[in-house]
């Protein structure tokens, strides 16, 4: 073959694969989008399976690339490999606060869109930059003392608790009744360092103010009568807890609680799944953790957004993600998977939990949310890391190996050490 044959040939060839690839999306599927979306909400793989075959049926031309990563893996840095590889997602899921701060740069404004209208106000305010939202609450979670009617009735209990002395009180008659008062999982970092350390961070006066005072050395944690309060109940849950609480995790606390071996544990209405797993005929309640004797935060739990739908904003089908998140939080079939398929308690004034699959748990935080009987979620605040290293301090004065005073002024020492101001 001449040289001017092979040039020809060459040229025919380039051609020939430019012209196959104009009209082809990134997938190869001539002209069908794919949205790309990367989420760490494992416990609802099989929903947003079905919910990928249903929009993909009523949308033609739009694919949906679902990948999950989480339970034991570590989603924040899987996430980074991916930004790092050039394999950005659409669509990825953010805690929000500190999160937010961390992917800022990659996130697209959604203040415009549709849905925002029906947001619950509070579940704004984590992905909320100088006014303009940047995520989609997933959903909410709430937590406090989980408490089981039936055991309380058992023990003679008629009154509910509402202040430390009244808890006490509670306890000493479930004890007198033969059954545990508390179970307690505290060989799980995060029991310790992202709930139970938030209560003491959200009953602060101004919970943003005191953080911003830790960071910029005008906040101080030892001394703070609200901490110093809170270490009292922390003591109180031991007196009365199951033993060995530190060789205790998450599953076997909550299987303690669900066989009613227990009466009362500090946690949210993400349990409700495994405890009907083991005994779903559980008559249940949440009760405020109060950490003193004034009865007047005695109506408050812990409720907040866990997670947010973000839009990467480089992203080359962001209106098509966006259009999607649209669908899921207007539609009647986005709405049908939100409340009854991922179980859900939605952050949506435009959706109702339903009791159905919520469960009694769901629906308290679902109430408590929407009279504003709330405390907030302090921990995605926290410098990366903090809730690790308060979690070894607090596991050290549960051991006994240091007091209240060194416990406190560790979680100083540690947000000094890791803050990122």
């Amino acid at each position: 073959m001449t040289n001017k044959l092979l040039r020809v040939f060459a040229f025919v060839t380039v051609m020939a694969l430019v012209l196959a690839g104009c009209g082809s999306s990134s997938d190869g599927s001539g002209g069908v989008k794919t949205i790309h979306i990367y989420q760490f909400k494992v416990e609802i793989l099989q929903p947003l399976n079905e919910m990928k075959a249903e929009y993909e049926k009523t949308h033609p031309g739009i694919k949906l690339d679902i990948q999950s990563v989480g339970g034991g893996s570590d989603y924040g840095s899987a996430l980074k490999a991916k930004f790092a590889s050039g394999d950005q997602p659409d669509i990825f899921t953010n805690e929000g606060y500190a999160d937010r701060d961390t992917w800022f740069e990659y996130m697209e404004d959604l203040s415009d869109q549709p849905w925002v209208k029906n947001l619950d106000e509070f579940a704004k305010e984590p992905m909320t930059v100088n006014g303009k939202l940047y995520g989609q609450p997933m959903n909410l979670e709430g937590f406090g003392i989980i408490y089981n009617k039936d055991l309380f009735q058992k023990a003679g209990i008629t009154q509910l608790p509402r202040t430390l002395n009244e808890l006490e009180e509670t306890a000493k008659k479930l004890k007198a009744a033969g059954i545990t008062p508390f179970a307690n999982g505290f060989a799980e970092y995060w029991i310790l360092g992202n709930h139970l350390a938030n209560i003491p961070f959200a009953q602060q006066k101004d919970p943003a103010q005191f953080i911003a005072g830790l960071n910029d050395e005008t906040s101080k944690i030892p001394g703070n009568p609200v901490f110093e309060k809170w270490v009292d109940l922390l003591d109180l849950m031991l007196k009365y807890g199951n033993a060995n609480p530190l060789t205790t995790d998450y599953n076997s606390q909550v299987t303690m609680f669900a066989n009613g071996q227990a009466a009362m544990m500090h946690h949210g209405n993400w349990t409700q799944p495994q405890i009907d797993g083991i005994n779903p005929d559980l008559n249940l309640g949440i009760l405020p953790a109060p950490i003193d004797n004034d009865p007047s935060s005695a109506d408050k739990i812990a409720v907040g957004v866990a997670a947010n739908w973000v839009v990467n904003k480089n992203s080359p089908v962001k209106e098509e993600a966006k259009e999607f998140l649209n669908w899921l939080a207007t539609s009647d079939a986005g709405k049908k998977y939100v409340t009854e398929k991922f179980k859900f308690v939605p952050a949506f004034k435009n959706m109702q939990a339903d009791e159905k699959v919520t469960g009694d748990l769901g629906m308290v935080v679902s109430q408590h949310a929407k009279e504003g009987k709330i405390w907030t979620w302090n921990f995605p605040r926290f410098p990366k890391g903090y809730n690790h290293d308060i979690s070894s301090s607090m596991q050290a004065y549960i051991a006994g190996e240091i007091n209240k005073e060194e416990m406190l002024t560790e979680f100083q020492e540690e947000w000094e050490n890791l803050s990122y101001r």
